[in-house]
């Protein structure tokens, strides 16, 4: 309860604070990208329910023709600069005041990967999606999957106000380093395909 009560304060109040923020976004991102300005997309939340996460923009629609069909291709100069920064994600924090996030927790991939985690690796899904993490401030896309999945399950067992208030502490520290944006040799991560151990455990049952 009284994390909720933190995520609706800071929440509430950051979205009156950076308005002035989000709105010359939007503009950079209409002139850059159109319209619309916010992403949209179903995410996993608390038990794996579906919620819609809300972003600004950073990238051009697949277009074949144009040869926009990786993340690299569509990935727009203002784009890298927003994920740098994480303005883009700004707009979350109205999902956190909405009670589909929190300002601390894992955060909230895909949900083409739900079936794909070891029983270990879903018990991210115990606590609400955060804007920001463990995994996050611990090296962020430069991570393997294992690595930022352990940290995840690590956080659920360890989560306290205390641990929250550090992870935002060294959140700030990461945005002004700028470290971990874009997994070596991709624009932002490469996408999860699997646990290898849940693959073995699979394997076992068959």
């Amino acid at each position: 309860m009284a994390q909720r009560a933190i995520d609706i304060g800071v929440s509430a109040t950051a979205l009156v604070v950076t308005a002035p923020v989000m709105a010359g976004v939007a503009a950079a991102v209409a002139a850059n990208l159109g319209r619309p300005v916010l992403f949209r997309q179903q995410r996993p939340g608390l038990h794996g329910r579906p919620f819609t996460l809300v972003k600004f923009r950073t990238m051009r629609d697949v277009d074949e023709r144009r040869g926009l069909v990786t993340d690299a291709d569509r990935l727009t100069g203002l784009g890298r600069a927003l994920r740098s920064t994480s303005l883009d994600e700004l707009p979350t924090l109205w999902n956190v005041l909405r009670g589909d996030m929190s300002l601390v927790g894992p955060r909230p991939l895909l949900m083409q990967y739900l079936d794909l985690y070891s029983p270990d690796q879903a018990r991210r899904h115990l606590v609400r999606p955060g804007v920001t993490g463990l995994a996050q401030v611990s090296g962020r896309n430069l991570l393997d999957w294992e690595e930022r999945l352990a940290l995840d399950v690590w956080y659920v067992d360890h989560r306290s106000l205390a641990l929250n208030a550090k992870i935002c502490l060294r959140t700030v520290l990461t945005l002004f380093r700028r470290e971990g944006i874009s997994a070596p040799g991709e624009a932002t991560m490469p996408l999860f395909t699997g646990s290898p151990r849940a693959v073995a455990e699979a394997d076992g049952d068959a």
